[in-house]
């Protein structure tokens, strides 16, 4: 979606620039930075989301991280010491 994002915000400047009449130009101008904002918080927001720690902790490692210790990493299949 962020890459739609992007390629729409990029035709909204194209047509803005390509554009004669002060109505338009404003118009698409004002589309293309509303698609900056958009595409911005989109790449963030995916950001954010690859780099999160995943939502489902069992409760025994929710009481380990309580007792300060690392929580198991029951989907990997070796274990870093």
């Amino acid at each position: 979606m962020r890459w739609l994002f992007l390629g729409f915000t990029a035709l909204a400047f194209v047509l803005c620039f390509t554009r004669h009449g002060a109505g338009a130009w404003g118009f698409w101008l004002l589309v293309g930075l509303i698609g900056i904002v958009a595409t911005t918080l989109a790449f963030a927001q995916a950001r954010i989301a690859g780099n999160a720690r995943s939502d489902s902790l069992s409760e025994y490692d929710l009481r380990r991280l309580r007792e300060g210790k690392r929580p198991l990493d029951h989907d990997r299949s070796t274990s870093e010491h």
